[in-house]
């Protein structure tokens, strides 16, 4: 397994931590990425755009002119889509964008994803972030201990409230929880922050999850044996 330094918020090197080669090791598959991130697009787009048909655009309901004598062309209705005023032929209509991606396709992207950030040296990882209290400008400082320049993923737990609070107002910085981690956000930024218990590995089932989500599934699997 490929390891990369435990450091604490001051910058200071702890130890060393193992990256799980399944996560953080593999020939980034750019073609699944390219897929997942585009179906990830897709699906934030709300999908309400509407036009009007002729049927539905008011008025029209008497014929403009006599059929025949006038000299000009035969009208049925002034709300034609040829008329000014008119309904739209095969204008947009609210619809889903939404696109199918298998479970192991999300999971290989997210994957490709690490990886590359992992080969570059863009993945730190930080032992826990101590705030006793929310500050900004602590964690601005922190930041630039740990040598993060450009945009910044800061991935914590829910429980991680004074750092939830810390880095949100940071312009630069995009706070998601472990069980949130996704492709896009990982491409969209130069260097992704890990907490020890926040680092994902693969599981037995081929799920990507982090250190403490294991934890918790498998205390919660000892207790549900222990029951039965």
């Amino acid at each position: 397994m490929a390891t990369t330094a435990l450091r604490d918020p001051a910058g200071k090197q702890l130890g060393d931590v193992e990256l799980d080669d399944a996560v953080f090791g593999i020939e980034p598959n750019v073609p699944v990425m390219h897929q997942v991130v585009t179906a990830q697009l897709a699906a934030k787009r709300a999908g309400t755009q509407s036009t009007k048909t002729r049927a539905e655009v008011r008025g029209g309901g008497a014929k403009p002119w006599k059929q025949k004598g006038t000299g000009r062309a035969r009208a049925g209705s002034s709300r034609s889509p040829l008329w000014r005023g008119g309904g739209v032929a095969l204008g947009p209509k609210p619809r889903s964008y939404d696109q199918k991606t298998p479970k192991k396709m999300k999971r290989l992207a997210l994957a490709s994803a690490l990886s590359d950030r992992a080969a570059d040296g863009n993945v730190i990882v930080v032992d826990s972030w101590a705030f006793a209290e929310p500050s900004t400008k602590a964690a601005k400082s922190a930041l630039a201990a740990l040598g993060v320049d450009g945009r910044a993923l800061v991935v914590l737990r829910p429980e991680d409230t004074n750092a939830w609070l810390s880095f949100r107002n940071l312009p630069e910085v995009h706070v998601l929880s472990d069980g949130e981690l996704n492709t896009y956000d990982v491409l969209i930024s130069d260097t992704v922050v890990f907490t020890k218990a926040t680092l994902p590995t693969k599981t037995a089932g081929g799920a990507l999850r982090s250190a403490a989500a294991a934890a918790e599934a498998e205390a919660a699997s000892s207790d549900e044996e222990v029951a039965s």
